[in-house]
């Protein structure tokens, strides 16, 4: 097999969590009197560390402050953000092929970890998977490619692991860590965006997945 396992992106190419995201940005913002922003400008920031997200929408970058935000948007994204997702259409029956194929697969999110494993169990997706990866409470605008770097050094993934995800963050990372990446366009990155961050191919919809995999002889 040419790939040893599947390491998917969460946000924007398992589920799309707009809804969740763009209400709990603006409950962090409003809380501490920063303006609102609107749906597409908080959108176009799906992908990155949540610190850089509220940073770029708040225009602070006294860390201190960043962290008040990060807690406040966390506060609503605990009780309800996490649960304002949808699943992708196409996504459940990919991986219900890919299980049956006993293909090895895990998730590697810039979310907490604790969130994406309740988004994960929310949505009947959590028992695809072999590995979740995400962010810890007390990290600060950790970069995917540490958390790639440790699944490798921790043996979760070897070298032929093929990261698949919706945003350059997804696709740099994979190459810092001389990985192949697939870029997705259900979510929130551009053709052009993940052309030039280096996606060794780019899909248009799930099924375009699978059958790539099916030409892999996955």
């Amino acid at each position: 097999m040419p790939y040893s396992t599947l390491v998917f992106d969460l946000d924007g190419t398992l589920t799309d969590p707009a809804q969740g995201i763009v209400r709990c940005m603006n409950y962090a913002l409003t809380s501490f009197d920063y303006m609102a922003r609107p749906e597409h400008e908080i959108t176009a920031l799906i992908g990155p560390p949540l610190e850089s997200a509220i940073s770029d929408l708040s225009g602070e970058d006294d860390e201190f402050k960043i962290k008040q935000l990060v807690t406040a948007y966390r506060e609503r994204y605990g009780a309800f953000g996490f649960a304002e997702n949808t699943v992708y259409s196409g996504i459940h029956d990919v991986l219900d092929q890919l299980k049956e194929r006993q293909i090895p697969m895990g998730v590697c999110t810039s979310k907490l970890e604790k969130y994406a494993i309740k988004i994960l169990k929310e949505f009947d997706l959590f028992d695809y998977f072999d590995f979740i990866s995400g962010v810890s409470g007390d990290s600060f605008n950790s970069p995917k490619s540490l958390q790639l770097e440790k699944l490798l050094t921790e043996g979760h993934i070897d070298s032929q692991a093929l990261m698949i995800g919706d945003r350059s963050v997804d696709i740099s990372a994979a190459t810092t860590n001389k990985l192949e990446s697939w870029g997705v366009l259900w979510g929130y990155g551009s053709r052009q965006e993940l052309d030039t961050a280096g996606a060794a191919r780019i899909l248009e919809t799930p099924l375009e997945l699978l059958e790539l995999l099916n030409d892999q002889g996955i």
